[in-house]
């Protein structure tokens, strides 16, 4: 196959959904989440470190060769974890995302991933297949356990699809949603999240006067966002965020786990003690009973993950055993090239 294809039929359709669950944080999260359509042998997809949200603004799909996607994967080659080897000549020089080969295992036209915040207040539990059970109840729904996203996650969702299967939920990561169109999988979309609703707990007041003064001649400053000091203030909500990562993208532009500083810490010394480990500066932490401190300097996208476990944690409760990503795991997400280019072009 050769050439730059013209956009299938839909296509116009596929761009005006993915900007309106891009642009609603409920769903996606800066650049997480991506979407697509198939045409025969050809799948357009969205951009590694593009922005669903800017999908009817700016040109964030690529057109790949999924025919050749597809054989990589039945076969198991390697080359099936590196989708810049799948795209069409005469594109715009940007990468297809690493989930390419996840929406290829897929027969449905349209395929819309997302992290929503619902899904993942169910996806980062232990008890994730029995609380699911009867809120999908009705829904041709799978779920498949936490993988590395790329090939391996995708051959793990191909054995688990059945015939009809239309939802998947990805154990520490998220939400698919297939179909024959756009509005298709928009009303499965919205159905879905409806479906896996969770309220917030109460809000509790920081102690900004404190955090300011703990913070004064610092890298670091008071969150200024209300929903981050929550993690601090309840000390069940500390134990669970502090004990380790719950999904991919948190560990990638936040780092693993929460840091929290001890009692007679400073924000140096917390700094400092990650710096022994040979870990980099937190880009934030916790000052339990008080609020949060985020470095000055946090990027957007790492205040946009800040924010998200905030609003996922605000619906787990605080007796809930939560599934952590093992360190193996967290340390082949930092070292992961394909996400090292993501974050270039978040920067």
């Amino acid at each position: 196959m050769i050439g730059w294809p013209e956009p299938p039929e839909g296509f116009a359709a596929l761009r005006e959904v993915s900007a309106r669950f891009g642009l609603d944080p409920m769903h996606v999260q800066g650049a997480g989440g991506n979407s697509s359509i198939k045409s025969s042998d050809v799948m357009w997809i969205k951009a590694s470190g593009t922005l669903l949200a800017q999908a009817t603004e700016r040109d964030v799909f690529v057109a790949t060769d999924l025919a050749k996607m597809r054989a990589a994967l039945a076969v198991r080659d390697k080359r099936a974890d590196q989708p810049a080897d799948f795209l069409l000549p005469g594109g715009t020089g940007l990468r297809p995302s690493i989930e390419t080969s996840l929406h290829a295992v897929f027969p449905h036209p349209v395929v819309l991933h997302t992290h929503c915040v619902h899904t993942l207040a169910h996806a980062v539990r232990q008890d994730m297949a029995g609380l699911l059970a009867p809120r999908l109840d009705g829904f041709a729904w799978t779920h498949v356990d936490y993988a590395k996203p790329g090939a391996t996650l995708a051959r793990n969702v191909e054995m688990a699809l059945r015939p009809g299967t239309n939802v998947v939920i990805l154990g520490n990561h998220g939400l698919i949603v297939a179909g024959a169109s756009a509005a298709e999988v928009a009303d499965l979309q919205e159905r879905v999240h409806a479906a896996l609703f969770v309220p917030v707990t109460k809000a509790s007041e920081p102690d900004l006067t404190a955090l300011a003064k703990i913070a004064l001649d610092s890298d670091y400053a008071p969150a200024d966002d209300t929903a981050l000091h929550q993690l601090a203030l309840d000390p069940d909500r500390v134990s669970q965020v502090s004990a380790g990562s719950l999904y991919p993208d948190h560990v990638i532009f936040c780092g693993i786990a929460v840091p929290v500083m001890g009692p007679s810490e400073t924000p140096e010394q917390v700094a400092t003690r990650y710096h022994d480990q040979g870990a980099p500066s937190p880009v934030w932490m916790l000052v339990p009973g008080l609020g949060v401190l985020v470095r000055r300097d946090a990027s957007t996208p790492a205040r946009i993950m800040m924010r998200c476990l905030a609003d996922v944690m605000a619906r787990v409760p605080g007796g809930a055993q939560l599934s952590y990503l093992t360190t193996e795991q967290n340390l082949e997400l930092l070292d992961w090239d394909a996400e090292k280019y993501r974050q270039r072009l978040n920067a």
